[in-house]
């Protein structure tokens, strides 16, 4: 594997890039990488300038190419048991050790240690390395990178988004929508509680009904049977509220999620939840207290990914990695933003297994560095023309 790479992964790593800290000190690293190399660069910041996306194209404008994606983001470590400094990379048993290794910087490190070969040839189409900020969030920075490709013309011909799927093609992922409900009741002494409206019995009724919901998708919701749970889900990750057993809570939160494959609208099941809402919770609520009520806000979610196996995209992909083989998977990504908001045909495709990210001590195999390096020298390669 070229030492490049590794050196890379070692600096991308020692930037903790927590999705709650900016991400500015390393895409100011890129910056510094590539720039020399003649890439162009275009930065897209957020709205509070703490952190951006990066946008560094290599080869011909007016031409259609390639992107290759990957977010700059990672998880936080808080509350895991590390047996070393996270953010320093620490290579043992043909593994390398780190927060982001895996997911995803280990694919970041590909990218930009090959970026010296793809500036040293004589590019017919273009390569654009598209760095992200916050997909550990909702996929939230890289809609501004992807309303820009959306509008450029030519318009790239694919892209690959590099999230550890162990160099296997990825052609679907479900959808998602991540929401915020408050339960406003009306407190008094539980023994008056008739007078009161409990917020949190009121938030129970809300929570047993979407998990009526997800039992009707388990059993009548149509299937994909390339996914491991083959129909959509729902799920209620939080439900808190309450403060002493004598008196009637005013006040509830609960967060749940739809994940649907691409036979399910997750916007009309999260409709449906606040339907149930507004037409059999909120009158029983408001005929005792007129002020209360239940507020239900969608505050993330990306739009699932489904390319069609036979794709134009899937067929190169697949010569790229050396594989005839296609899967889809249980996680997100942002690859449905690309295709569906920018038109850009996608699939994932990256180094490492899930199954290794997120937790203590995330490691990427040495191997898998080097399958991914195969897969973009191969893609050099091919733009060359």
């Amino acid at each position: 594997m070229h030492p490049s790479i590794i050196e890379a992964l070692s600096a991308l790593v020692a930037f903790d890039t927590t999705s709650s800290r900016s991400n500015l000190d390393l895409i100011a690293w890129l910056e510094s990488r590539l720039a020399p190399l003649g890439f162009r660069l275009m930065r897209f910041p957020d709205e509070t300038g703490t952190k951006a996306n990066l946008l560094a194209s290599i080869g011909p404008e007016g031409e259609a190419g390639y992107v290759l994606s990957g977010h700059t983001d990672v998880v936080p470590v808080e509350g895991q048991t590390w047996t070393a400094d996270p953010f320093v990379l620490r290579r043992a048993d043909g593994k390398f050790y780190g927060r982001g290794a895996c997911d995803m910087k280990g694919f970041l490190a590909v990218c930009v240690g090959l970026a010296e070969r793809m500036a040293a040839q004589d590019l017919a189409r273009p390569i654009h390395l598209a760095f992200s900020y916050d997909e550990e969030v909702g996929c939230v920075g890289v809609r501004r990178l992807v309303a820009h490709l959306a509008e450029i013309a030519p318009k790239p011909l694919g892209c690959f988004v590099g999230e550890p799927s162990g160099m296997g093609v990825v052609i679907g992922h479900k959808s998602k929508r991540s929401v915020r409900v408050h339960v406003r009741g009306r407190t008094c002494h539980s023994s008056l509680a008739p007078l009161g409206v409990n917020a949190v019995e009121a938030g129970a009724r809300l929570v047993a009904e979407i998990s009526r919901i997800g039992d009707e998708l388990a059993a009548k919701g149509p299937r994909d049977e390339l996914y491991d749970v083959q129909h959509s889900t729902a799920h209620v990750g939080v439900l808190r509220g309450g403060t002493a057993l004598n008196i009637v809570p005013d006040a509830c939160e609960i967060l749940f999620e739809f994940r649907t494959v691409a036979g399910d609208d997750p916007d009309y099941l999260v409709e449906r939840v606040e339907r149930f809402a507004r037409e059999t919770l909120e009158p029983r609520m408001q005929a005792v207290d007129p002020s209360t009520g239940i507020d239900i806000e969608v505050y993330a979610g990306f739009p699932g990914l489904d390319t069609a196996p036979d794709a134009e995209i899937v067929t190169f992909a697949k010569a790229l990695a050396g594989r005839n083989d296609h899967g889809k998977v249980a996680y997100g990504t942002e690859a449905g933003l690309f295709q569906l908001k920018a038109g850009i045909p996608t699939v994932v495709i990256g180094p490492g297994h899930i199954e290794q990210a997120h937790k203590a001590n995330e490691w990427i195999a040495e191997e898998q560095l080097e399958a991914c390096s195969v897969f973009v020298e191969r893609l050099i390669e091919h733009c060359q023309g």
